[in-house]
């Protein structure tokens, strides 16, 4: 927990300390770690904090990669999700979302934490609403339940700050799939409800003052994201982007780290590359993207499509991207669904750090194994070897070309 007495983060940076977490980011990295302190106290670098591990997310950094589990209303195994946190921490996974709504939500996260050193994620609003009732829900029940998450260890927390103004800008325009945001949808609903403002708009001070006794990195929720590719950007989205880029100037200025999300959900390919790229050029805030999804059809196969997505997004700048699994629109994923859609999304994250940065060399060092049919040596440096492994035949021959190995057959020319 942050000591009540330091500077956060972004303030050290702007005088100029160089703290343990930017010394630490700054050799897993490769950056000198007077960059890491500017571009903390610049806002467009975050470093996620739990205990020794520190993720840092932004510009210059390896595209992240965070893990979404977590029970629902619908199913409650928290063996299932302990499993799920094991395989995000095998994997490789940078961050962990704890989306709980099902059962003892404080147990479940106490469980997530002991079988985890990823940084953690939490959406205050998914339990404030099951422990109270979204009819009953107060704003102080927002507070409260921010408050404890906050107390509890949590590295970063998510707040949508949906407005009345972006509410009257939804019912204008009709889309396909409506808001498809979970946690976008239960704050709109509240302020409906309550006829109110959002409060997390309303006491946008008291989110500050939170995040700067315990250096959390403030989320800004991607509620306007469209459910399809027909659903185009909108009127909403844009002043969303534009709402959220001013809160986050806001709590930057104040000391608070801040992560963006946008360009989420459902994208065509053709739009991604732009929709970031706009994100990127009026904003230097790190920007965590959920997806996109560049197709619809990928039911069942939708790390498949979000991988596709999101290699673009990360090629096109963002800097952080949130998983999909199999199970996407179908239901709580299985931890053999979370492996693959985590892996998928792996791979997203690295092709598009070779378009950004040209990180090519582990690519390299498989093709000069390759180029020595080493089949033992491409399975050891598999971003799965034990998938790797069951695909590959017995013996060293690999019987897809047997006798007629393009490699050797020119061999004995050149």
């Amino acid at each position: 927990m942050w000591d009540d007495n330091m500077d956060t983060l972004v303030r050290c940076a702007e005088k100029g300390i160089i703290t343990h977490q930017m010394e630490v980011l700054s050799h897993a990295e490769g950056f000198d770690p007077e960059i890491i302190a500017e571009r903390i106290a610049a806002g467009s670098i975050v470093i996620m904090q739990r205990g020794d591990r520190q993720t840092g997310i932004g510009a210059g950094l390896s595209t992240k990669i965070n893990v979404n589990l977590g029970t629902s209303t619908g199913k409650i195994n928290v063996e299932d999700e302990i499993e799920k946190v094991r395989i995000a921490e095998t994997f490789g996974a940078d961050t962990i979302s704890d989306l709980s709504m099902g059962g003892d939500i404080y147990a479940i996260r106490k469980a997530i934490f002991k079988n985890s050193t990823l940084p953690i994620t939490t959406v205050p609003i998914y339990q404030a609403v099951v422990e109270n009732g979204l009819k009953e829900m107060t704003a102080d029940d927002l507070f409260a339940t921010l408050r404890r998450q906050a107390n509890d260890g949590v590295s970063s927390v998510v707040v949508h700050c949906v407005s009345k103004a972006m509410l009257e800008l939804f019912r204008k325009k009709k889309r396909v799939l409506g808001m498809v945001s979970k946690g976008g949808s239960i704050t709109s609903a509240f302020m409906l409800i309550n006829k109110c403002e959002n409060p997390f708009i309303e006491r946008f001070d008291e989110v500050i003052s939170l995040c700067i006794k315990h250096d959390l990195v403030l989320s800004l929720g991607n509620t306007a994201r469209s459910g399809c590719i027909h659903d185009r950007q909108d009127q909403m989205q844009r002043e969303e982007m534009r709402q959220n880029i001013a809160l986050a100037q806001q709590a930057h200025e104040n000391g608070v780290q801040v992560i963006i999300e946008g360009c989420g959900g459902h994208i065509r390919s053709d739009r991604i590359t732009r929709y970031v790229k706009q994100y990127k050029k009026q904003s230097p805030f790190p920007l965590f993207v959920a997806g996109p999804l560049p197709t619809d059809i990928a039911v069942g196969y939708d790390h498949i499509a979000g991988c596709v997505g999101g290699s673009m997004a990360s090629a096109a700048g963002a800097d952080y991207l949130c998983y999909i699994t199999p199970a996407e629109h179908l239901g709580l994923p299985s931890p053999e669904a979370v492996k693959e859609g985590l892996i998928a999304f792996k791979i997203a994250a690295h092709i598009g750090d070779t378009a950004k940065y040209g990180k090519d060399a582990k690519d390299k060092k498989i093709a000069v194994i390759r180029a020595a049919l080493d089949q033992n040596g491409q399975i050891r440096h598999a971003i799965d070897p034990d998938r790797a492994q069951a695909f590959s035949d017995e013996g060293e021959e690999c019987t897809m070309c047997g006798e007629f190995c393009a490699i050797k057959i020119l061999r004995a020319f050149f």
